[in-house]
């Protein structure tokens, strides 16, 4: 549901970045910073997050249907038996960024993530361990004061590179974090930052 500003009062702020674009409104208002816990809602958002680096969220939130059908619903144990018929299949696919790099991380990813998950129990869990389990939240008052990665994000892509996956620097990472709740980087006069702080 969109969430619209009450004319009478004009204290319905967003984030600057959710401005201009109802996509972006949208996923802001219902998404963003809202804590996922769900292992294949976790996979996904990583290799959308990956599929981002070097463009703008709202290229990929316009794709994400079309990334949702080619990548069969994101199930990572699927996605980890794609050989090369399906990387050609993908790349021939205009529903999604037809980077060859990106495709094949996609596919490793879900490799690295079935054996974390095999050692660990949870990728969930996993994730969420480098919070102590609940979302870290910030008060910034500007979208300039957001960084782009921190010290759990640089320890976070390290291990997950050690781990075998891929497009996870500590900047991807750290957006990542932002996008499924485990940092409530709301500004602070943003309408969604107090509910998501509770």
């Amino acid at each position: 549901m969109l969430y619209d500003a009450d004319p009478m009062t004009r204290d319905h702020h967003r984030c600057d970045w959710a401005e201009g674009h109802e996509l972006l409104a949208s996923y802001h208002d219902e998404e963003w910073g809202v804590p996922e816990r769900d292992d294949r809602a976790l996979y996904e958002k990583l290799i959308l997050d990956g599929a981002q680096a070097g463009l703008s969220w709202l290229t990929i939130l316009k794709r994400r249907d079309g990334y949702r059908r080619a990548f069969e619903g994101f199930v990572p144990e699927r996605i980890a038996r794609y050989g090369e018929k399906d990387v050609e299949r993908l790349l021939a696919d205009p529903g999604i960024i037809r980077n060859r790099q990106k495709v094949r991380s996609a596919i490793g990813n879900a490799q690295a993530f079935l054996d974390l998950v095999e050692e660990t129990g949870s990728f969930s869990d996993y994730l969420w361990g480098f919070v102590d389990g609940r979302p870290v939240v910030n008060r910034f008052r500007s979208m300039a004061e957001l960084p782009a990665s921190t010290p759990t994000s640089e320890r976070l892509s390290k291990d997950l590179k050690k781990r075998g996956f891929s497009f996870v620097g500590p900047t991807i990472v750290y957006a990542f974090m932002q996008a499924v709740g485990m940092v409530n980087d709301h500004v602070v006069d943003c309408f969604r930052h107090a509910p998501l702080a509770e």
